[in-house]
């Protein structure tokens, strides 16, 4: 199956970082995050991409078109300019020519996580929808304490994810039929009416995904990640 990563955001809440990169090459340790993205896909034997590009998207065309280690050979990877300024449903309906009448994957380039793709795949296919996101418990954007006594921290959590409701986490299969749902408009945001479309019909189903996901949308995050990576132990390797 093809994978559809959408990289053309300005990421605009990371600016320190963004102001000279896009989103999907600031990096967790040595590699970008849309690497880890990238590797998470192959080891479930996903290795046809497509990266949607926009915003300073010449810098991972270069990231992948010159030979580094860690860049895995055998991964296909196309790069086509969706448009610096376009939302995320133009950016995915301007690539229908290189999907194809195939399922696909489509997911962020700026979120890690351990989503199992097979478990993924499975309630898709006992769906019928023609979208299946991976939905997530958003992870804490501040630090969780627990007093004790006379003022006391007794515990110190400082990214839990909330128990309570869930978001899109992106990791989605889609059928070729999504392309219907999407305008020809540059303003077309995914997340909107296409979605919402699809709630109408009933042909939007969701994966619960309960274990570790995370987004890079802040410093905060960005320093998260990159602790959690350093540590050895980052829970979205495979």
């Amino acid at each position: 199956m093809k994978v559809v990563i959408l990289c053309g955001g300005r990421g605009t809440r990371l600016r320190e970082e963004t102001e000279f990169r896009p989103k999907p090459m600031v990096p967790i340790g040595e590699h970008p995050i849309l690497w880890h993205i990238m590797r998470h896909f192959a080891h479930y034997g996903h290795t046809d991409f497509i990266l949607c590009l926009g915003y300073k998207g010449e810098q991972i065309r270069g990231y992948f078109e010159n030979p580094a280690p860690g860049r895995d050979a055998k991964w296909r990877v196309e790069m086509p300019d969706t448009g610096v300024e376009s939302q995320t449903g133009y950016r995915v309906r301007s690539v229908r020519h290189l999907v194809g009448n195939e399922r696909f994957f489509l997911t962020y380039g700026d979120g890690v996580g351990n989503i199992d793709l097979r478990k993924l795949l499975a309630r898709h296919g006992r769906t019928g929808a023609v979208c299946t996101l991976t939905a997530v418990h958003p992870p804490g954007r501040f630090g969780e304490i627990t007093f004790g006594p006379r003022g006391s921290v007794k515990h110190f959590n400082e990214k839990p994810q909330t128990e309570a409701g869930y978001i899109n986490g992106g990791f989605m299969v889609c059928e070729p039929a999504l392309f219907d749902y999407l305008p020809d408009d540059p303003g077309s945001m995914l997340e909107l009416e296409p979605l919402q479309s699809l709630v109408s019909v009933g042909k939007l189903a969701a994966y619960r995904h309960k274990g570790f996901w995370q987004p890079m949308d802040t410093p905060q995050e960005f320093a998260l990640l990159n602790r959690l990576w350093a540590s050895g132990k980052a829970p979205w390797l495979p």
